[in-house]
């Protein structure tokens, strides 16, 4: 069954310009919208209801790959395969934390991806405090050398999420700095926007010949009062205080128990699927998500209904004519712990040409914005989708598209056209790599908003015979 968006946008312009004014259309509601998608929704429930916690490496992964199989050869996609590759996988083990003293307190801690252990016994050292990553990167050697970093930031909610990368460095690669300092641990506010006392999950690396040390992230509100611990303990008065609250500095001692464990190389994969296209000299369009998810949840937002939105949307275009462009679905694995299935793809299919790349891998919330990155020649296609999207209050953005993670390594190859519909990411931080990612934060009804616009998409993008790659490498 096709999905008409542009007729809607036509007959709302042709209206408008009768009554002499052209209103913007209003978002419209989930009863309005034109089709009763419960396809991506099935499968987000499906993926996280049999096989739930999908981490990269493991058993639970592989439970996942042969799930995606099963699913997608069922839902009638051609080609559906499973392509494994190698990499390094590692699993958490214990988790606790203390403040020891002065003030005795336990913390909600988790450790980072890539994170040695303290051992069978806790480690126990002063904490040296950080506001800021670029506090630490500037600070002394001496300062940190034996101790235990704490790195505070104060990230915010926004609806395109842009505070990622700037405060993401605490987790990316505050760690590293720290073990260069020489420090002996470091704990990091959690990279999340919630105030739950669930702490926040995710990757770190170490250089070559950097020796990793125990990473672990506390909740938000553990932050929070280690912060106050902190002030308190070196006699730092608090904001409105008259006095100080101390007469000496006193170092605050933290207790750190983190167990986790390097397995070396084990199996992760790919799956592919297809809607093969009319005509074999067209290069596909490429849509893609990631299958693995971090294990503390089950993977909810993150992404299992990223693969449930582009596999339905992609459902659609084989109920109609054949596109004219095959369109591959790639449900990438290993994206969290080093975006390994993305990289798996580049290099397998970098010699075979690619139309355009797109990606879901924010959520489920409603998309918001629709950005492009298409040759000049394609200016029509463009101003068509742009168009074609607008009655679901989708506006059309300034910047260039830069695509997902998962795409990143083909783009890079080939220097691909991109089509990059921006979900509302303002509550994705409060969820993300955490135990709250269930399926009870996905909403049927944003999510069918999602499909609806991917579904436009791609019977434009597929359907379009003219050039698409920019044939320029970014």
């Amino acid at each position: 069954m096709k999905i008409y968006i542009v007729p809607v946008a036509t007959a709302l312009l042709a209206i408008s310009q009768q009554s002499g004014a052209i209103p913007p259309p209003p978002p419209p509601t989930a009863a309005q919208l034109p089709v009763k998608d419960t396809l991506a929704f099935e499968i987000t429930e499906g993926l996280t209801t049999e096989v739930g916690p999908r981490q990269a490496g493991t058993e639970a992964e592989q439970r996942a790959r042969d799930w995606a199989v099963n699913k997608l050869k069922s839902l009638g996609f051609a080609n559906v395969r499973e392509e494994k590759f190698d990499m390094p996988t590692w699993v958490r083990g214990e988790e606790k934390a203390w403040v020891v003293s002065p003030f005795p307190t336990p913390m909600a801690i988790t450790a980072l991806g890539n994170s040695a252990s303290t051992g069978d016994k806790p480690l126990e050292g002063e904490i040296v405090y950080f506001p800021t990553y670029d506090a630490l990167v500037d600070a002394p050697a001496q300062m940190v050398a034996g101790k235990i970093v704490f790195i505070d930031h104060q990230m915010k909610a926004a609806q395109d999420g842009s505070g990622y990368g700037y405060f993401g460095r605490a987790r990316f690669t505050g760690p590293n700095v720290a073990a260069k300092k020489g420090a002996k641990a470091i704990i990091i506010r959690s990279i999340g926007t919630d105030n739950h006392r669930n702490p926040h999950t995710g990757n770190t690396n170490f250089e070559a010949g950097v020796a990793p040390i125990p990473s672990g992230a506390i909740s938000n509100p553990d932050a929070d009062n280690l912060v106050r611990q902190v002030k308190r303990a070196w006699a730092i008065p608090l904001p409105g205080s008259q006095s100080e609250l101390g007469y000496r500095p006193t170092p605050v001692i933290v207790r750190l128990l983190l167990t986790p464990n390097n397995l070396g190389q084990q199996k992760s994969g790919n799956i592919i699927a297809e809607v093969p296209g009319s005509n074999a000299s067209l290069p596909p369009v490429v849509i893609a998500c990631h299958l693995d998810s971090w294990d503390l949840g089950t993977g909810a937002i993150d992404d299992a209904s990223g693969c449930g939105i582009i596999t339905a949307a992609a459902s659609y275009l084989k109920k109609g004519p054949p596109p004219k462009r095959t369109v591959r679905l790639l449900w990438a694995g290993a994206e969290e712990v080093g975006i390994w299935g993305g990289k798996a793809y580049g290099e397998a299919y970098k010699a075979q040409p690619h139309a355009l790349a797109m990606e879901s891998d924010f959520g489920a919330d409603r998309v918001w914005r629709v950005d492009f990155k298409l040759p000049e020649s394609a200016k029509p296609l463009e101003d068509k989708i742009a168009a074609a999207l607008a009655p679901l209050g989708i506006t059309r953005g300034k910047d260039p598209a830069t695509g997902g993670a998962d795409v990143g390594a083909i783009i890079a190859a080939q220097g691909l056209a991109i089509v990059d519909l921006q979900q509302d990411g303002t509550r994705y931080f409060d969820l993300h790599h955490t135990p709250d990612d269930t399926l009870d934060k996905v909403d049927p009804e944003q999510m069918r908003q999602n499909v609806i616009a991917w579904t436009t998409v791609l019977e434009n993008v597929a359907n379009y015979e003219g050039e698409l790659a920019l044939g320029v490498k970014p």
